[in-house]
C-alpha cells in the first residue's frame, strides 16, 4: 500500500430542502387552508479516526466529497427527508486544517473520535408556517440554506512513543527489527527507508511501547536535500527521541560530524522539537575494537557536549538493545506518573507540544509555498539577488517593480 501522509480535499455539506407551497383540496371541504411541509436538513460531513487505517491513500485520487441534499417538503404537511451525513474515515493521528485560513479545525488522536468539518444546510419552511389569523392563505415559502463548503488539508502523523533520528545507514531499521516484530527493509545503501515504519516493543508481558523509524536525514535536508524534512513531522507527537549514530561508517566519515548534522537539521526544522528529551545511541560497536570504540564514543560525546543518557549498542547483534528497551519503558512510566501528579510539568509539556506543532506546520507550509512559487515561475524576495534587480530595472524602466512576497 502506498504511504500517503498529506492530502488536500474539498468537502461540501448537503443543501437544505426547499419548503413546499400547497393548499388542502378535498371533496366537500372548501378553503382547506395551507398544508405545505418543510424541507429536510442537508447532510453534514464528519471525519472519524479509524485505527484500522494507516495512510491517507483513499484520498489521493478522489478529492471531492459531498453529503446528501435534504429533500423538498411535500403537500399534506409532509416534511422532506433529511440528507444522509457523509462519514470520512481517516487514520488515527490526522490533523484537519482549513486550507484558506490555515486554521486547525481538529486533531483526531483517539480511535473513534468524530469531528464535523462541514455543517449541512438548514431546511426551508413550507407555507403552513406562515398562516395566521390575518393571513389565511399564505403563499410564502423559504428555500433551503446551502451547506458549508471547505477546502481541507489533511496531515497524518504516526502515533509513537519513541522516534528514531539519524543519517541514512545509521542502523535505525536494523534497530527497530532487533527490538520489535517489525520488518522494515534493510540494505547497504542510503535511503533504504522511504516511509516511516512502526514497531511495538514488548518489554514484559504487559508492558510495551511503540517506536517509529523515519527516513534518514542528510545535511541540507531543511532546504529539501535528500528526502527533505517532511517526515520529521512524524516525530512531533513522540515522547522521546533516540539519536542513532554510526560509529563505524563504511565511508570512514567522522561520527561526531554526522551527529552534528542531525542536530543542526533538527534545530532548523523546529527549535522546540530539539528541546524534546533525546538520548544518544551509538550503534555498530561490534565492528570496532574496544580501544577504538571507547575513543570514538568519547569524541562524539565531547564534540556534542552531551550531558544526557548515552547508550553504546550493536543493533544487528542485539548487544545493549534489551537494556535500552527496559530503560525506555521505565522512562515512559515515570513520565506518565509525573504528568498525572504534577500539573506544572503537564502544563510545560503541553506548551512544548503546541510549539512543536506550530513550528512544524509553519516550516512545512513555507516549503509548500516555495514549491508553488517555483512552479509558477515567480521568485521569492529571498531568492532575488542584485543581478536580478538590475535586470528588472532595465526591462521595466518606466513601470513599477513588483516583488511577490508571502506575508
Amino acid at each position: 500500500m502506498k504511504f500517503v501522509d498529506e492530502v488536500s480535499i474539498r468537502v461540501k455539506a448537503g443543501d437544505g430542502g426547499n419548503g413546499c407551497m400547497s393548499f388542502r383540496r378535498e371533496k366537500f371541504i372548501e378553503n382547506g387552508g395551507p398544508n405545505g411541509g418543510d424541507g429536510g436538513d442537508g447532510g453534514s460531513v464528519f471525519m472519524v479516526a479509524d485505527e484500522n487505517l494507516n495512510t491517507l491513500v483513499d484520498y489521493r485520487y478522489t478529492r471531492h466529497f459531498e453529503a446528501q441534499r435534504g429533500s423538498n417538503g411535500g403537500s399534506t404537511d409532509c416534511t422532506g427527508k433529511k440528507g444522509d451525513d457523509l462519514i470520512l474515515r481517516v487514520p488515527v493521528g490526522t490533523t484537519v486544517i482549513d486550507s484558506a485560513t490555515q486554521e486547525v479545525i481538529g486533531d483526531l488522536v483517539k480511535p473513534g473520535e468524530k469531528l464535523m468539518v462541514a455543517q449541512g444546510g438548514w431546511h426551508g419552511l413550507g407555507n403552513t408556517r406562515f398562516k395566521s389569523s390575518t393571513n389565511r392563505a399564505p403563499r410564502q415559502t423559504t428555500p433551503g440554506k446551502p451547506g458549508d463548503q471547505r477546502d481541507l488539508k489533511l496531515e497524518m502523523k504516526v502515533l509513537a512513543d519513541v522516534g528514531l533520528l539519524g543519517l541514512p545507514n545509521a542502523g535505525k531499521s536494523t534497530f527497530i527489527r532487533s527490538v520489535s516484530a517489525a520488518k522494515p527493509k534493510v540494505a547497504d545503501y542510503p535511503f533504504t527507508t522511504l516511509v516511516p515504519n512502526l514497531g511495538v516493543v514488548s518489554v514484559d508481558r504487559w508492558k510495551s511501547f511503540v517506536i517509529a523509524d523515519i527516513p534518514g536525514l542528510i545535511e541540507g535536508a531543511s532546504d529539501g536535500a535528500g528526502l527533505g524534512i517532511r517526515f520529521l513531522k512524524h516525530l512531533a507527537r513522540t515522547r522521546l527521541l533516540l539519536h542513532l549514530v554510526d560509529l563505524a561508517p563504511l565511508d570512514e566519515s567522522n561520527s561526531a560530524d554526522a551527529a552534528e548534522v542531525i542536530i543542526n537539521e533538527l534545530t532548523r526544522f523546529s527549535p522546540s522539537l530539539a528541546e524534546r528529551d533525546r538520548w544518544l545511541v551509538l550503534n555498530k560497536t561490534d565492528m570496532l575494537m574496544d580501544d577504538e570504540r571507547d575513543e570514538r564514543v568519547k569524541e562524539v560525546v565531547e564534540r556534542l557536549q552531551w550531558e544526557g543518557p548515552v547508550y553504546v549498542i550493536s543493533a544487528i547483534s542485539k548487544q545493549g538493545t534489551e537494556q535500552l528497551s527496559r530503560d525506555i519503558m521505565r522512562y515512559l512510566e515515570d513520565r506518565a506518573d509525573r504528568l498525572a501528579n504534577d500539573p506544572a510539568y503537564a502544563e510545560e509539556l503541553a506548551d512544548l507540544d503546541q510549539r512543536i506543532e506550530d513550528e512544524a506546520r509553519a516550516q512545512l507550509q513555507a516549503l509548500d509555498d516555495a514549491r508553488a512559487l517555483r512552479r509558477s515561475g515567480v521568485k521569492s524576495v529571498h531568492d532575488i539577488g542584485d543581478d536580478d534587480d538590475d535586470d528588472w530595472d532595465d526591462d521595466d524602466e518606466d513601470g513599477p517593480e513588483i516583488i511577490y512576497v508571502r506575508d
